[in-house]
Parts: structure tokens; sequence; C-alpha cells
């Protein structure tokens, strides 16, 4: 059985779908849903519109309603996480051994840990995101993929595109289905948290933006007595990292400037223990029975709502736990996925790959780079993907829903927790993994039902 956004004579009518397709390409660069070209990545006078559907994707909205409920419990996770030096030591000693990046990651957080934190306000830009597992029973569910406490992008262009499909759906006389396309700011949202920090840091004036690679900052950054940062010899109040998730991100001297800007009194978003919260060793160990508990001992319905998203996610460490995890991954491939330690799309193991994978490090310690992860069993749905230079098809389709959160910690005080808004990416079911930038997923709207 597969959904479809709209019905079945709206889909197959050529025509319609020709003036449509016109129509979806002016609007969105109407609405500044833009991005730079893969020919000239580094000129703003060459853009084309972003890649989206053309119509919005049906998701029930009990599930949509769910994963809006449970943000303000994953922020307060992620910032429980990020300051428990000893879950995290427990969490990843074995990760540390075989996974050069996130140990020169959790070196830089050890640094930190034995100097001691110069900056006591943490500032938390996240995203959970979700697919909705069919199970055999025929019930649907959310469960969550992962979080991103890195570089959660789309927030900008997520605030853009709920008027692009409103005026598709005008156009094609969808009116009834129009109403039901949310209204979605997650950009204010993500900006109300870091205008926060910046007023807590004790500026006054409006927010300069100053955009720096790692490299720029190795040559011009340094810190006076204070530990406050200076870049070119401005004074930063917030370093937010947009990159630096992976490790093609990083030369010798972009590690010596992401240790210097976590030793600096500047706002970090994220620091590098929320960096590290958001690993997928530390997902797995969440979903051990009682560690949930750990982080909330007074609110037993904030655990069982985190719980209720998890799906089954299995330990590859040395030893009998593993050795099971390993049988069960090779007897079966195609129910799993396979996940190293990164964030961003294009990284997962799918089907025979995990079997090829795992057969030569399943006597290793380098298996325990990874975990495993139940598949999730989405339903398709039949959709148009519009990208710049591809032929219009229908496609059978699979999304993603991402869930923005935003919180502001100063001290022991959390002054600000919040869900800031959603993203709907979706991809063509022939596809296993990837994400927007990867150019697999487009960008999408949830019509809820």
């Amino acid at each position: 059985m597969v959904s479809k956004a709209v019905p079945e004579d709206v889909l197959m009518n050529g025509a319609l779908i020709r003036d449509l397709e016109a129509v979806a390409k002016d609007t969105a660069l109407l609405h500044g849903v833009l991005m730079r070209t893969k020919e000239s990545p580094n000129s703003s006078e060459v853009v084309s519109y972003a890649p989206i559907t053309l119509f919005p994707s049906p998701l029930p909205k009990v599930l949509f309603d769910q994963g809006i409920a449970v943000q303000t419990h994953f922020n307060r996770l992620v910032d429980k996480i990020s300051q428990d030096s000893k879950f995290l030591q427990e969490a990843l000693a074995s990760t540390i051994k075989v996974d050069d990046f996130t140990a020169r990651l959790f070196n830089i957080y050890m640094h930190i840990l034995q100097e001691g934190c110069s900056q006591p306000i943490a500032v938390g830009l996240n995203r959970s995101d979700y697919m909705l597992d069919r199970g055999t029973d025929g019930n649907t569910t959310l469960k969550q993929i992962e979080i991103n406490t890195i570089a959660a992008s789309f927030g900008g262009l997520a605030s853009r595109t709920p008027a692009v499909h409103r005026h598709i759906l005008k156009v094609a006389s969808r009116l009834e289905e129009q109403k039901r396309i949310l209204d979605n700011n997650p950009a204010a949202g993500l900006a109300k948290a870091l205008a926060l920090a910046w007023k807590l840091y004790g500026s006054e004036r409006n927010i300069p933006v100053i955009r720096r690679r790692f490299e720029d900052v190795s040559k011009t950054g340094l810190l006076d007595q204070d530990k406050r940062l200076f870049i070119d010899g401005q004074e930063v109040a917030i370093v937010y990292f947009r990159n630096g998730y992976m490790p093609q991100n990083y030369t010798e001297q972009s590690w010596e400037a992401r240790l210097l800007m976590e030793r600096s009194l500047a706002v970090k978003c994220p620091d590098i223990g929320t960096h590290l919260a958001g690993t997928k060793k530390v997902q797995q160990e969440l979903a051990r029975p009682g560690v949930l508990e750990k982080f909330f001992p007074d609110d037993p319905e904030a655990v069982a709502q985190i719980r209720a998203t998890f799906a089954g996610l299995y330990s590859l460490d040395m030893g009998e736990e593993g050795d099971k995890t390993v049988a069960m991954a090779l007897a079966n491939p195609d129910r799993y996925v396979l996940k190293p330690q990164r964030e961003g799309g294009g990284n997962n193991i799918y089907g025979a790959d995990i079997c090829q994978v795992l057969s030569g490090v399943k006597c290793s310690s380098e298996r325990t780079a990874y975990i495993l992860m139940d598949k999730v069993q989405p339903q398709p749905v039949h959709n148009y993907l519009l990208r710049s230079g591809c032929p219009l098809k229908l496609n059978t389709c699979l999304s993603e829903l991402g869930i923005f959160g935003a919180y502001v910690r100063q001290g022991t005080n959390m002054l600000l927790n919040e869900c800031a808004g959603h993203l709907l990416r979706t991809k063509s079911a022939e596809y296993s993994d990837g994400g927007v930038a990867a150019g697999v997923a487009v960008l999408d709207n949830p019509l809820l039902l």
C-alpha cells in the first residue's frame, strides 16, 4: 500500500503536473527557497531553487504531535548528557579506541574537563530525526533515527517552504489540503536561543555575524588573559559550528582551532560535550534498561515519552553481547542498519554491505566503531521530486521528520527550552541513505491526516 499526497486523478494529470512544475519553481525562487549550485558552490550570483517535493506528504497528526511533545525532553536529555563526564567516558570507552575522529573530539573534551570549563552558558540547537515504522500488526509508530547536536541544518529553508506548497495547492484547486499546511518558523526559534546567549554573554549592541573557516581561526584566533576569544581582532561572543562533524572538516590546524575555541569564554554551539552527546554510541547506550531513569529519576513521564521513540539499538562491543549482535546482523542483514559515529547523510550501511563490513571486523575491536539498529519499515508515499536538471517523474518516496529543539542554560538554570519547529525531507525509495546536501532527499512539508 502506498499513500498519496493528493488524489490519483491529480497525480496522473500530465498537463496539470507540467503547469505545477513551473509554478513550483517560480514560487520557490520567489520565497527564497534557494541553494548555490554544485557548479559554482562559492558564488552567490549563481543560485537555483532548493530541491523540493511538488506536493506536501501525508503524515499522521498524532505522530507529528508526539514528536513535537517529546522534543523539550530530548533537549534536557542532551544537556544532561553533556554535563555527565562519567557517563560519556564509560559510553565512549570502547569507541575511542578504534574511531580516531571520535577519539580526537574526546581528547578535546578531556582537556576541557581537566582545565575547567570557562563558560557556564550553554546553548543547544539540535534536531531529532524520525521515520514512521509500520509494524507487522499494521500499526504505525514514530521511531527516532538520530539526534543531531551539531549543525542541525535547514531551519532557514524549512521556514520558507510552507508558502511554496500552499501556493501549489491553491493553483491545483486543492483548497482543503492547502489549509492543512502548518505554519513553521524554526529559523526564528533557533535565532531566539542565540540572541539570549548573546545577551547573557554581556553584549548590548546588535549582533554582527562573521563567517570563518577553522584555518582562519588557526591563523588569527587568540585568547586574552580572561580567555576571551578574538578572531581578526574582533571579540567573539558565540561560536556556532556550521561544520566540524565529519573527519574531512579537519586538518591539524583545524583541530588546534577547535581546541582554542573550546577553551575560550565564547559560548559554543555546541560545546564539545554536547557534540559527543550526539554520537551513535551514546544513542545506543541510552536504550539500555535503566539508563534514561538515571537522567530523569523523578520524571517517569519524560522517560516513557523518550523511550517510546526508540527503535531497537544493539551494542557491538567485544564480548558475548556484541557477538550475539554480529550473529544477528549477519543472519538477517536486511532487518538492520549499521551506523558509524557520524552525523550527516550518506554514512550508514545496509543489506549485503553489512555482511561485508562485519565479516571483516567481527573478531576485531574495530567493530566497536559501529552500532546496530533495527531498520525502520516506513509507509511509502507517491510524489514528484523537483530537482534542478532532473526530469520530473512520479516516485515512490520515503520521508523523514525532523523536530528542532533550542535551549539555553546558565549554570544550573535552564532559561529556555523549546521546540523550535520541524523539517520534512523526502527521497526516492530506491535510496537507502542520504540527505538534501548529499543530493538524494528533497525538502517537503507534512500534510497532517
